[in-house]
C-alpha cells in the first residue's frame, strides 16, 4: 500500500568497507604438515635406500678361505667390514669380516698360506662423504630435524602472540605520501563548498609558508573542525588540504583508539602525534571525532572509562608545550553538539568550517566532476538533473551518477543518456523499482487515488511544492509516490508552508475514507510524518498560538547515550502540546478533504489517468490541470 511520499534524500551510509586482513593459517594445518612431510622423507628415504640392492649371496669367512686356498679367488674388493669376493668363473659372493683385524690376517688364521695370500688381487673401496651422510648420519640427524621444525613452529606461534601484545598501543593511523600521485587530492577535486575552501586555504598557507606568519606573531589554528551532514565531502576537504600543501597525511577513525583494555587509545594517540611530529609539517585527520569526543562524565567505565582517558591524552597533545610544531589536526562529525567543550576551546578545535548541503549552481559543478569518464549521450543535460535533486548531498549525487552508468550498461548501452539519470534519481531517492511487486484491482485503484490526492493537493495549495511525477510503480517500501520540487532554494520554512505540506501529507488518509469509505493501512507513513512534522511546529518553532513561543524541546531529542531527553515542561503544558498537536492535525485533515470535494472531478481524472498508465511525468500531468482550469506553478524562480 503507498506509504510516506519521499520529500528529502535518505542519509547515506558513508561507512566505507575496509580491506579484510589475510586469515591467518590454523596452528593445527603447521602439525598437519609438518607430519605429512615427514612421512614423505621416511617413504623417499625408504625407496632410495633400496635402490642399488642386489640379491648377491653371501658365504661364510671360513669359505672364502678355502676359495682362496683353491686358487678360485680372482679379485677380493674390501669396504669398510663387508667382502665382495669375485671368483675365477666371475661369480660374485659377498662376506663379512672383523672390524679390527685385517684381511691378510683373517685368511691366515683360517690356514691359508702365503704364497696364496700373495696371489690374491686385493684393493680398498674408500666411502664417499654424501653416502657416509645418507647411510650413517641422516638416519639419527632427519628425527632430530623433524622435532626442532615443530618446537620451531611452536615458538613462533608464540611470538607472534608476544609481539602482537607489544605493538598494541601503536597508532593504526593509515599515511597517505605527498609524492603518491594516484591517491592525491587537491580542491580542484572538490566541487561547491566555495566557502569551506577559502577558509581552509590559510591552513594550506601555512603548511607551505609557516614563517610569514611566524614572522609577524600569527599563529595558525591548531584544530580544525569540519562538521556538516553525512556525505558533504569533509573527508575529502581534509585529503584536499593535504594535497595542496604537499604534506603527509595520517587518517584514522575515532572509533579506532578504543579498545577494551585501558590505556591503549592514549598510548595510540600518543604514537600518532609523535609520528606526525617526526614528519612535519603534517596533518592528522581523525575522522568521526564524536566516537571518542563526547562530553565528559557520563558515568560509565567508572575512574576507568577508556573513552574519557582517550581524550583527555587528545586534549593534552593538543594543547601542547611547542608553538611552533607544524602539525594540524583535522576532524569532521556530523554531531558537533555532543562534542565535549574543552575539545572546542581556542588552542585545540577553534576553526569550525560548516558544510552545508550544496545548492543548484553546486550540485551542477559536483555532477560534472563525477562525470568526466563517463560517455555521456547528446540528450544529457546536467543542469536539468541539478534543479531535479535538491536536498542530495555529493554522495548522494555520486550514487546517481553510478547509477545512471550502470543502468546503461544493463542495457548494453556504450553512453548514459538523460533518461537514465532520471530513472536514478528516483532510485536513489526512493530505492529501486519493484516490478515482482504486483498489486491487485482493488489496491491498485486504492494508490492510484491516494497518489492522485497528494498531487492534487500540492497543485491547489498555493505554498505546496509543485508536483513533478506521479507513480504507482512500487519503489522501495512504497507502492506509489508523488515527488515534488520546490520553487527555489531555500534555506527558512513558514508556518503556512509546513500547514500545506500536513494537509498535502494527509490527502492521501482523507480520499481513502472519501472514496472508499474506509482507511487502509496505505497511509501509515505519511500519518508518521505529518504527526512529527505537527509537533515540531508545536514544541520547537513555536507555531502555535496556546502554547507560544517556547522551544520545549531540541533538535536532538536523544542523549548522548540512545535514551529519550527527559520533559523539561509541567504534565500540564504536555496535555496542552497534544492537544495542539491534534487541532493542528485536524485542521490539515479538513483542508485536504475540501480541496478533493471541491475539484473531485480532477481527481477522478488523475486517478483513472494513473490506472491506465501507472506514471505521469510533469507536461502529462499539467496538462490534465489546465484543461480543469487549475493555474499552474511555474519554475522560474529556480536559482
Amino acid at each position: 500500500m503507498p506509504k510516506k511520499d519521499q520529500q528529502n534524500p535518505p542519509e547515506p551510509n558513508n561507512t566505507q568497507p575496509k580491506n579484510q586482513p589475510p586469515k591467518k593459517t590454523p596452528f593445527s594445518s603447521y602439525i598437519f604438515s609438518t607430519l605429512l612431510l615427514f612421512a614423505v622423507i621416511v617413504v623417499l628415504y625408504s625407496l632410495f635406500a633400496g635402490v642399488g640392492s642386489d640379491k648377491t649371496p653371501s658365504v661364510t669367512l671360513s669359505e672364502v678361505a678355502r676359495l682362496a686356498e683353491a686358487g678360485q679367488i680372482k679379485t677380493i674388493v674390501i669396504s669398510d667390514q663387508d667382502l665382495t669376493v669375485t671368483k675365477t668363473d666371475n661369480t660374485i659372493v659377498k662376506s663379512t669380516k672383523e672390524s679390527t683385524t685385517s684381511l691378510v690376517q683373517t685368511l691366515s688364521s683360517y690356514g691359508v698360506d702365503a704364497a696364496h695370500l700373495n696371489a690374491l688381487d686385493i684393493s680398498v673401496s674408500t666411502q664417499s662423504g654424501l653416502t657416509f651422510f645418507l647411510v650413517t648420519i641422516l638416519p639419527i640427524l632427519l628425527p632430530i630435524l623433524i622435532v626442532a621444525f615443530f618446537f620451531w613452529m611452536l615458538t613462533r606461534q608464540a611470538k607472534g602472540a608476544g609481539m602482537q601484545a607489544f605493538t598494541f598501543g601503536q597508532s593504526k593511523a593509515r599515511i597517505t605520501d605527498p609524492n603518491d600521485q594516484n591517491n592525491k587530492v587537491t580542491f580542484k577535486d572538490v566541487a561547491g563548498a566555495r566557502e569551506a575552501k577559502e577558509e581552509l586555504k590559510e591552513i594550506v598557507d601555512f603548511l607551505k609558508n609557516p614563517k610569514k606568519f611566524l614572522d609577524i606573531g600569527a599563529r595558525i589554528p591548531k584544530g580544525v573542525l569540519l562538521a556538516g551532514a553525512p556525505g558533504t565531502g569533509k573527508t575529502l576537504l581534509a585529503r584536499a588540504v593535504a594535497g595542496e600543501a604537499g604534506v603527509p597525511f595520517y587518517h584514522l577513525s575515532g572509533s579506532e583508539f578504543v579498545e577494551m583494555f585501558v590505556g591503549v587509545g592514549a598510548s595510540r594517540v600518543r604514537d600518532l602525534f609523535k609520528m606526525a611530529k617526526r614528519a612535519a609539517p603534517a596533518i592528522i585527520f581523525i575522522d568521526e571525532i564524536d566516537a571518542v569526543g563526547r562530553v565528559r562524565g557520563g558515568g560509565f567505565g567508572g575512574g576507568n572509562d577508556e573513552r574519557e582517558q582517550t581524550l583527555n591524552q587528545i586534549l593534552v597533545e593538543m594543547d601542547g608545550f611547542e608553538p611552533n610544531d607544524k602539525v594540524i589536526v583535522m576532524a569532521a562529525t556530523n554531531r558537533s553538539d555532543v562534542l565535549d567543550p574543552a575539545l572546542l576551546r581556542p588552542g585545540r578545535f577553534d576553526r569550525r568550517v560548516m558544510l552545508d548541503l550544496p545548492d543548484r549552481r553546486d550540485r551542477e559543478e559536483i555532477l560534472t566532476v563525477h562525470s568526466t569518464e563517463k560517455p555521456f549521450a547528446e540528450d544529457v543535460d546536467l543542469k536539468v538533473i541539478a534543479e531535479r535533486t535538491p536536498g542530495f548531498s555529493g554522495a548522494d549525487l555520486f550514487s546517481l551518477m553510478n547509477e545512471g552508468a550502470i543502468l546503461a550498461a544493463r542495457e548494453n548501452r556504450k553512453k548514459v543518456a538523460q533518461y537514465d539519470l532520471v530513472r536514478s534519481i528516483e532510485k536513489v531517492l526512493i530505492g529501486p523499482e519493484r516490478k515482482s511487486h504486483l498489486l491487485n484491482k482493488k489496491e491498485k485503484r486504492i494508490t492510484a487515488y491516494h497518489e492522485a490526492a497528494h498531487a492534487l493537493v500540492a497543485s491547489v495549495l498555493p505554498d505546496a511544492d509543485p508536483v513533478h511525477k506521479i507513480s504507482i510503480v512500487s519503489r522501495g517500501s512504497a507502492a506509489g509516490y508523488t515527488m515534488k520540487i520546490a520553487l527555489e532554494e531555500r534555506k527558512l520554512t513558514n508556518k503556512q508552508e509546513y500547514l500545506d505540506d500536513l494537509a498535502m501529507s494527509l490527502a492521501g488518509y482523507a480520499v481513502e475514507d472519501m472514496m472508499f469509505g474506509n482507511v487502509s493501512t496505505g497511509p501509515s507513513g505519511d500519518l508518521q510524518h505529518a504527526t512529527a512534522l505537527a509537533r515540531a511546529m508545536v514544541t520547537r518553532w513555536g507555531m502555535s498560538e496556546a502554547v507560544g513561543p517556547l522551544a520545549l524541546e531540541s533538535d536532538d531529542t536523544r542523549t548522548m547515550f540512545g535514551q529519550p531527553h527527559a520533559k523539561e515542561y509541567s504534565e500540564k503544558t504536555s496535555s496542552l502540546v497534544d492537544n495542539e498537536v491534534q487541532r493542528i492535525m485536524k485542521e490539515s485533515l479538513e483542508r485536504a478533504r475540501e480541496v478533493l470535494v471541491k475539484h473531485k472531478n480532477i481527481l477522478e481524472v488523475i486517478a483513472n489517468k494513473l490506472m491506465e498508465v501507472e506514471t505521469l511525468e510533469q507536461p502529462e500531468y499539467e496538462a490534465i490541470l489546465s484543461a480543469h482550469g487549475i493555474p499552474l506553478k511555474k519554475l522560474e524562480a529556480v536559482i
